[in-house]
C-alpha cells in the first residue's frame, strides 16, 4: 500500500478527475517547489471510481476560478497544525477575469493589451464562457 506522510501546514487538492491532475501541478509549477508535494494519479475512490490527488506540504495562494474550470468538482482542503480547517467545494465560476483569453481575432481585448479579458458563464453543462466584449463563447477548459 502506498504510504503519503501527513502534512502540518498547507493544502491538499482532492477529487481531481483522473488525469487532470497533472495539468494542475503543471500550471501550479509545482515541480519547481523547494517544499514536499505529493501527487496521487489514479487513487482509488468510492464516489467516482478514480480520481487524483495533489498534497501540498505548504501554505499557497491558489487562483481557484481556475481550478473551478479544470474540474468543478475539486474539493480544496486547507490544513493547519495537521487538521483540516477549511474545505472549499469548487464550481464553475459565474464570471472570470484574465483567466480566458478571447480567440476572436476582432475583439476589442485581442488589440487593446490593458483591457481585463471578461468571461460570463453562458452553459453550465456544456461548460462554456462567453466573452463580455464581443459575445465570442469558448470552453472552460481554454484557459491561459
Amino acid at each position: 500500500m502506498l504510504n503519503i506522510e501527513q502534512i502540518k501546514n498547507g493544502i491538499v487538492i482532492d477529487h481531481i478527475k483522473a488525469g487532470l491532475g497533472i495539468r494542475i501541478f503543471n500550471w501550479l509549477r509545482l515541480d519547481k517547489v523547494p517544499y514536499t508535494v505529493a501527487f496521487v494519479a489514479n487513487a482509488n475512490s468510492s464516489r467516482s471510481g478514480k480520481k487524483d490527488i495533489i498534497k501540498i506540504d505548504n501554505t499557497i495562494s491558489i487562483n481557484l476560478d481556475v481550478l473551478g474550470l479544470i474540474d468543478s468538482n475539486i474539493t480544496v482542503n486547507i490544513i493547519e497544525n495537521e487538521s483540516v480547517t477549511k474545505k472549499i467545494k469548487l464550481q464553475l465560476p459565474e464570471k472570470v477575469e484574465n483567466v480566458l483569453i478571447c480567440k476572436n481575432p476582432r475583439c476589442i481585448s485581442s488589440t487593446e493589451k490593458y483591457l481585463v479579458h471578461v468571461f460570463h458563464l453562458e452553459n453550465k453543462e456544456a461548460r462554456t464562457y462567453r466573452c463580455e466584449y464581443c459575445d465570442e463563447i469558448i470552453s472552460a477548459g481554454d484557459f491561459k
